[in-house]
């Protein structure tokens, strides 16, 4: 009782943390730090995402942890590739950690783990999206049990609006920059037709005309097109 007193104590004092808008990358990273802190026995805390064909990890405690990832990930098997095929917890540990993942379970033990804990890890939201898992590592063979499970199952319960929050965030920052992007390329594009007024005396219709026709010939973007004949001018 004591310690779930202590965890639900340490779990309270960082809700507000993971509560905060912010990137991606630093919300994984504040969850790696509340699992790290939360889990009592846990020597190492890593996040393994599934954005691409392969999984990759995003956020680690430990740089001996991404390692342990990358052996697992090589191997095609383990923990947190599991959790993240059913869907629920995964706690093993010691002799049997050798049974199901013989090649992982070698290599993380060259590091000293012995004990593993992984739970899916899943966006908020009407439609809930896997994104991978959240990864407990530690060094004594009993060093997590079910309470440590229903805890890491706790955090990243709590965490997924915010990891959806960070998404959305990055979503909405990606789409900034493409306006940014679009409005200099505007710009530019405005300022070549300008010129081509100018120097031939045509309309901006004519002008734009002439633009395109040059990107078509050229298979080039209008915007660079463009961008080469302001350029041709200040040379």
């Amino acid at each position: 009782m004591d310690e779930a007193t202590d965890a639900l104590e340490d779990l309270e004092l960082l809700w507000a943390a993971l509560t905060a808008e912010e990137p991606l990358e630093a919300a994984l990273q504040r969850l790696v730090e509340a699992a790290l802190k939360v889990v009592g026995g846990a020597d190492a805390v890593s996040v393994t995402v599934h954005s691409g064909l392969e999984p990759e990890t995003a956020a680690a405690s430990h740089d001996w942890a991404i390692t342990v990832d990358e052996n697992q990930y090589a191997a095609g098997d383990g923990p947190c590739l599991e959790a993240a095929r059913i869907r629920e917890p995964v706690l093993v540990a010691g002799a049997e950690a050798f049974r199901r993942w013989p090649r992982f379970a070698a290599d993380a033990e060259r590091f000293g783990v012995h004990a593993y804990l992984s739970t899916p890890l899943a966006l908020a939201g009407p439609d809930t999206e896997l994104i991978g898992a959240l990864n407990v590592y530690g060094f004594q063979v009993d060093a997590f049990d079910r309470l440590d499970e229903a805890l890491l199952k706790l955090v990243t319960s709590t965490a997924a609006t915010t990891i959806s929050n960070a998404s959305r965030y990055v979503r909405m920052r990606n789409l900034a920059e493409n306006l940014r992007t679009a409005m200099a390329s505007r710009s530019e594009i405005e300022q070549a037709k300008g010129v081509l007024m100018a120097v031939h005396g045509i309309t901006a219709d004519e002008a734009f005309a002439r633009l395109v026709g040059q990107s078509q010939h050229t298979n080039t973007k209008l915007a660079v097109v463009a961008r080469e004949l302001l350029a041709s001018l200040r040379s």
